[in-house]
């Protein structure tokens, strides 16, 4: 058999330096969001039931998200929401090889961006 020569890799171990392209940051921000969205889910399920218990405790839950670290914490939920979604449909598209070139990849990338922040600040502006 013939002699296979291994070659070493480079290594970055210094995250710091590391440079992603747009549809790499879209592909880790979906990850993140939707892991947020499964971690948050729950508390968010137990504080809407605890709202409609009674009187007393939806004043209670009123009272908290009038709150700005609560408006900060659901801003960032309605963020994680709507950028999961726009991610989604782009990686549906991509699964189905609609827009699977560089090019095509990147600015799908850009529209996800475009369109989840300012959608976020609209429904932050009409929800909270």
């Amino acid at each position: 058999m013939a002699e296979m020569t291994i070659k070493k890799r480079p290594k970055n171990l210094d995250l710091t330096t590391i440079r992603l392209p747009m549809p790499g940051k879209v592909s880790i921000l979906h990850r993140v969001s939707g892991a947020g969205l499964f971690l948050c889910f729950p508390v968010l399920l137990w504080l809407f039931g605890a709202s409609v218990t009674s009187a007393e405790t939806f004043a209670t839950f009123k009272a908290i998200c009038a709150s700005l670290p609560a408006k900060v914490v659901l801003a960032g939920l309605i963020w994680a929401f709507v950028h999961h979604f726009c991610a989604g449909i782009r990686f549906l598209l991509l699964d189905l090889h609609i827009g699977i070139e560089k090019e095509a990849a990147q600015k799908s990338a850009a529209v996800v961006f475009a369109v989840s922040v300012p959608l976020t600040l609209i429904l932050w502006g009409v929800l909270l």
